[in-house]
């Protein structure tokens, strides 16, 4: 998959895009199959399946966010929030000094909570001309469309739709393990104060027996027709 776009700055121009991409992704462990780059991978995986189905500017990844819940595990990087919401700020000016009007935010990181008050904020300001991509409502009808046997909330980390989308995109880099990997801990309450240490061994909390690529082309495919209603937003 490419996680950088190859458009030329004549390309751009000619396509005209009102609306800008911008992969938000982390660096963070997910178990012993997942690479550390799974977000990033998860968000471009929906960039470039937007980007066949609508004319928009895909940014290349943003592949370091706030991941401070997995510190426990070698290999995880975070940056702060603040450092997060100062970079998606300036990349905002910069897109819409440069003539794009919109920009959407594709979170492959469920943990990077600041990006919703940044939408907030910036749209407080500057009238609707950013937003968050996907929402809890798309992920679960991306679920269901593809006929996951779980939810969002007990295949939080590792599981069946990150394994799917992974084995649909980039199947070489799952490596084996992830049938023998489920692993559930529904009650997470103290997950901000403790880390996820605190709740799995094995850095997993969901249920990657389950995955298929079939499952995660159907999940992208299902994400795809739910972007619709951020241009629609945009529109209003």
């Amino acid at each position: 998959m490419q996680l950088v776009t190859g458009a030329t700055s004549a390309e751009e121009d000619h396509r005209r895009a009102d609306v800008a991409v911008l992969p938000i992704g982390s660096f963070e462990q997910h178990g012993e199959y997942l690479p550390l780059a799974t977000d990033t991978l998860v968000a471009c995986a929906i960039v470039q399946e937007i980007a066949r189905n609508y004319s928009v500017r895909s940014l290349p990844p943003i592949t370091i966010s706030c991941s401070h819940e997995h510190a426990a595990w070698t290999g995880t990087v975070s940056i702060s929030a603040r450092t997060l919401y100062s970079v998606v700020l300036d990349i905002a000016d910069s897109t819409r000094r440069s003539g794009v009007k919109c920009l959407v935010l594709v979170n492959g990181h469920g943990g990077n909570y600041v990006l919703s008050n940044i939408v907030q904020e910036y749209t407080a300001i500057h009238g609707p001309t950013m937003s968050l991509f996907p929402h809890s409502k798309d992920w679960n009808l991306a679920r269901q469309e593809a006929g996951m046997t779980t939810d969002s909330h007990t295949d939080m980390h590792a599981g069946e739709l990150e394994t799917s989308i992974l084995m649909h995109v980039a199947p070489d880099v799952v490596r084996p393990g992830n049938v023998n990997a489920d692993w559930q801990a529904d009650d997470r309450r103290d997950l901000l104060t403790l880390g996820m240490k605190a709740y799995t061994n094995s850095g997993v909390i969901g249920f990657p027996s389950q995955g298929t690529p079939e499952k995660g082309a159907a999940c992208l495919r299902s994400l795809a027709e739910s972007f619709k209603t951020c241009v629609q937003a945009f529109e209003a």
